[in-house]
């Protein structure tokens, strides 16, 4: 082997291994200082709950456009099977690492762009709903002028550009806006297939997960439903497909491979395609659909 080849490859692999060993430093302390985690004022009370949604219009609308609460009716007691807890993990910590290392040009041209579009932080966060209804963090990528807990369908003139910054529309198009999650992976509170993480005030869709067993397992970069529909989706049709995933996951070892592989290439062909992809939200291209048949 040539000697400046050699040696290159050895200076990439420290270059790597450092990378990889300072992150996964940061990554414990970051789980180990998580507030939602470890300390019981901060966990979701449904926490490793079944939980069913209880509709009462003395209470506010939630982040699907409902007025009810989430109610107890039992205990969770699922545990992770060994291709969750080893083979898909191995996979999450390796391709999110990789990805990490790969996208780094991708990172900081987006970062940059957000900045001179318009003010305001690149990187905004949100408490989303975590494996078995608890709580974490979710990081993207600022595409609209004002951070917001309400899902795009319950903006006001969601359809319009007035909400979102110019680079906004390209980078949610393309999904880019998504990618500051690969360190949410890497850390342990997502895997890169599994149910899109609900908002913490998603109620309804919440409790449609959890008639399926979908709450169960930890929620994903992209999942079955993403890949089959995303944004058109009705919340119980969204749900199916992430039961129907959850199902397949939870079966056996070579039955989760087959359907994360699946997912996985599904999930390309939806980015490259950008199917499914509708300012609006939930359900919109049905509503759509509806308006013109009624004119």
């Amino acid at each position: 082997m040539n000697k400046k080849l050699k040696n290159g490859l050895i200076a990439a692999g420290a270059f790597l291994g450092t990378a990889f060993t300072v992150m996964s430093i940061i990554a414990k302390k970051q789980r180990d200082n998580d507030k939602y985690k470890n300390d019981p004022y901060e966990q979701n009370p449904m926490y490793k709950k079944r939980v069913v949604f209880v509709e009462n219009e003395n209470d506010p609308v939630n982040a699907d456009g409902k007025r009810g609460h989430l109610e107890a009716v039992g205990e969770s007691d699922y545990t992770p099977t060994f291709y969750e807890k080893y083979i898909k993990r191995g996979i999450d910590i390796t391709l999110s690492f990789g990805g990490m290392v790969a996208l780094a040009p991708v990172y900081a041209v987006t970062a940059l762009a957000i900045k001179i579009d318009s003010p305001g932080p690149v990187i905004f966060k949100q408490k989303r709903i975590a494996q078995q209804t608890g709580y974490f963090t979710l990081p993207k990528f600022r595409s609209m002028k004002k951070s917001s807990d309400v899902p795009t369908h319950m903006l006001q003139n969601a359809s319009k550009t007035d909400n979102f910054t110019r680079i906004g529309k390209f980078i949610r198009k393309t999904s880019i806006d998504e990618l500051p999650q690969c360190w949410s992976i890497f850390k342990g509170d997502m895997s890169i297939i599994g149910p899109r993480p609900a908002l913490w005030n998603q109620d309804y869709l919440t409790a449609e997960r959890d008639k399926y067993g979908a709450n169960d397992i930890k929620p994903g970069l992209t999942g079955l439903a993403q890949a089959h529909g995303r944004d058109e989706l009705e919340i119980p049709d969204k749900a199916k497909l992430d039961g129907e995933y959850a199902q397949a996951l939870k079966k056996s070892s070579w039955s989760g491979l087959k359907m994360d592989i699946k997912v996985f290439v599904d999930s390309v062909k939806a980015v490259l395609k950008r199917d499914g992809v509708v300012e609006g939200g939930t359900g919109e291209i049905h509503k759509q659909e509806e308006k013109v048949s009624a004119e």
